[in-house]
C-alpha cells in the first residue's frame, strides 16, 4: 500500500488561493490524503443541522469546518504572515 504525499501537513498555516474563500488563513487541522482535500481552522464553515439525543437534547445547527481540496490551498511562512 503507497502512501499518497501531500504538500501540507496537519499544523501548517495555509492560504485559500481558488473558490469562495479565496485569501482566507488557517492552521490546517486535518489532511485527508484519499480524497486529496483539507479542513482548515475557520475556513469554508457548513452548518450541520443534528436531532436531539442524550448527547445533545436541544438537537439544533452546528457550524464546523469543510474540507477544501488540496490544490486549492499553499503553504505559507508563518514567520512572514
Amino acid at each position: 500500500m503507497s502512501r499518497i504525499k501531500t504538500h501540507v501537513k496537519i499544523g501548517d498555516q495555509v492560504e485559500v488561493i481558488a473558490g469562495n474563500d479565496k485569501g482566507e488563513k488557517g492552521k490546517v487541522l486535518q489532511v485527508l490524503p484519499k480524497k486529496q482535500q483539507v479542513i482548515i481552522e475557520g475556513v469554508r464553515m457548513i452548518k450541520k443541522h443534528s436531532r436531539k439525543s442524550q448527547d445533545r437534547p436541544d438537537g439544533g445547527i452546528i457550524e464546523l469546518e469543510g474540507p477544501i481540496h488540496i490544490s486549492n490551498v499553499k503553504k505559507i511562512d508563518a514567520k512572514l504572515a
